[in-house]
């Protein structure tokens, strides 16, 4: 049997041309050897996997190739030959993370000072270089900044952050990126075109998508699936083979969670649990899921980092899904996803965001199907005016033709309805006659139904029971500036102290403030020792106005109104006493000691 190499080293770029999702970063190497603008000292950083090491080979290998083309080593020469080969001399590769002391530093230096037999530059690739000691960095410092002319170091690490300003200031910094999912999909489909697997594009999105931007991992991920799978990757088994969850999973779930259905949504979680998924992986998916359908609703469709018949999919049920749904589901899922980890009960915390996010499905769906009952109502009472009219703001003046017994001419009629929304036939029609009011009426010409109620208006008193809407509506009278309660000032000194009291739970600073308030009307007026301060009341006002509203009991619009008083602080100074006093209030063991040892305030 042959030995096996895994796919990240048969496959391993041999070319800056063959490097992926680097080209920012591989252009500027080449465009630097062909003009023969080498730094001594260059910093590669960026995730694991993205090709830091293999730019670092490449590069030392293009500055020593007698004959470059293009910035690219020739592969022909006798020094491409033996670093190919792995006998060159000239270029010397360190861990850091296993040689991170004085002691490897310093035969370190000890090579530096040694002339290429071949070639012009000596390479030092340094790996993990983060990984040196603080002692390891310092001893480094002076050779790294004025090496002789035939070294070149090239420093390659996951974590820039760790590395001294010292060290940063010496070199020249190239940032890697992720690789894109649809450029690891694309390298992907190129190695099994090699190996003569077939693939479909989800198996291979799943793939990418699962590496999160390292190539090394996707490689390593693929020779998974091919051993398992064989010559043919389906989606199905890649997703059983690298134990994630499959996107038709998170598609039927949004389906379920769309139509309300909380019953089957938990059965289906409970699937997802017994193939051994925890509840935090679960959530992260779906809200990542939803992400991807908003993403997928507009222009921003470039955001999803999928390919091929996947985003299809994404877009025809994006076209389902009402934004303030995704907006709303992305928020719980994101608020269970914050505190699962505390969470004693994960379970239960994930069940009761996928019930909430049902609701909003269903809440969905009942205004869908009270929407096509009232314009079927519509539609069939259009034509009737015998059958009694949902209420309506104002009484309706009824000619008198469109009486139920027109025998006998009478005066013009007032109907005044009051049952619910219905269009069954009552089995009597008695209608009130009443005076004409003094303000007039809209007349309803002979002939036409009366003119019926808005739609919107309809809807929500079906949809809705007497007393939300009663409440709704003192609260939007609270809310509206015309709106003032005839009471408000007699309420507001009545609740006086349990404003104060509710006001410096709220802003214990702010409690001081409002005890000297002065109230006339609607308006509380307080005075402030600065602009610092009145700017704090009007940053909260709206909190505070429904607090003392709350407090008081007002139904109506209250004003607050602040003035600024730079004499206050100077007009009543805190003296020895007052803290005395107030030290006393905290603790009144202080005021027997104070007796005992006969002490004063000062």
């Amino acid at each position: 049997m042959d030995n096996f190499i895994v796919s990240a080293r048969k496959y391993r770029p041999a070319t800056f041309a063959s490097v992926v999702g680097q080209r920012h970063i591989t252009s500027t190497l080449k465009n630097a050897i062909e003009r023969g603008q080498l730094a001594h000292a260059y910093l590669f950083c960026g995730p694991r996997g993205v090709g830091k090491t293999t730019c670092a080979r490449i590069f030392a290998k293009a500055i020593n190739c007698l004959n470059p083309q293009g910035g690219e080593a020739c592969n022909e020469c006798e020094s491409c030959r033996s670093f190919n080969e792995g006998r060159s001399l000239n270029v010397h590769e360190l861990d850091a993370a296993s040689n991170n002391s004085v002691d490897d530093i310093r035969n370190l230096i000890e090579q530096v000072r040694i002339i290429p037999q071949q070639g012009s530059y000596s390479v030092f690739v340094i790996d993990e270089v983060h990984m040196l000691s603080a002692a390891a960095f310092n001893a480094f410092l002076k050779t790294l900044e004025e090496p002789p002319r035939h070294a070149i170091f090239i420093l390659a690490t996951t974590e820039k952050h760790k590395i001294i300003p010292t060290i940063l200031s010496r070199c020249q910094i190239y940032d890697f990126n992720r690789i894109k999912v649809e450029d690891g999909v694309e390298y992907l489909r190129y190695i099994a075109n090699k190996e003569g697997v077939t693939a479909d594009d989800e198996a291979l999105n799943l793939i990418a998508h699962k590496a999160d931007g390292g190539m090394r991992d996707a490689l390593s991920m693929f020779d998974k699936a091919v051993s398992f799978c064989g010559n043919n990757l389906n989606y199905k088994d890649v997703a059983s083979t690298l134990n994630v969850l499959d996107y038709d999973t998170y598609f039927s779930v949004t389906e379920l969670l769309l139509a309300g259905n909380y019953v089957e949504t938990l059965l289906r979680f409970d699937e997802v649990l017994s193939r051994g998924f925890s509840p935090q992986v679960f959530i992260a998916g779906l809200n990542a899921h939803f992400r991807d359908l908003l993403m997928a609703k507009g222009p921003a469709v470039s955001l999803i980092e999928f390919t091929g018949t996947l985003v299809e999919r994404y877009k025809e049920q994006a076209v389902r899904c009402s934004e303030q749904f995704l907006f709303t589901a992305i928020s719980l899922l994101t608020e269970a996803d914050g505190k699962i980890r505390q969470s004693s009960n994960q379970r239960l915390l994930v069940e009761l965001g996928l019930m909430k996010i049902a609701g909003l499905g269903q809440k969905k769906n009942e205004g869908i199907d009270n929407l096509v009952e009232f314009i079927e109502g519509i539609v069939e009472t259009s034509f009737d005016t015998s059958i009694q009219l949902p209420p309506l703001d104002t009484t309706i003046p009824v000619p008198q033709s469109a009486q139920p017994q027109p025998q006998a001419p009478a005066p013009q009629t007032v109907v005044t309805v009051t049952r619910p929304l219905e269009t069954t036939q009552p089995e009597s029609v008695a209608p009130s006659v009443q005076p004409q009011p003094e303000e007039p009426q809209r007349a309803v010409r002979t002939g036409r139904s009366p003119r019926l109620p808005s739609l919107t208006g309809l809807l929500r008193n079906e949809a809705k029971s007497a007393s939300e809407i009663m409440s709704e509506q003192e609260a939007l009278e609270a809310r509206t500036t015309s709106y003032i309660d005839p009471h408000c000032e007699d309420k507001l000194n009545f609740a006086r102290d349990k404003i104060v009291e509710r006001v410096t739970k709220y802003r214990k600073r702010l409690g001081v403030i409002f005890d000297s308030m002065t109230i006339e009307g609607n308006t509380i007026t307080v005075t402030v020792a600065s602009e610092g301060a009145r700017d704090e009341i009007y940053h909260d006002k709206s909190d505070l106005q429904k607090l003392i509203a709350q407090a008081s009991g007002v139904k109506g619009l209250v004003e607050i109104a602040v003035t600024v008083n730079e004499q206050i602080r100077v007009a009543r100074p805190i003296t020895l006493e007052d803290r005395l006093r107030h030290l006393v209030t905290k603790n009144d063991k202080l005021l027997d000691m104070i007796e005992k040892l006969g002490l004063d305030a000062e």
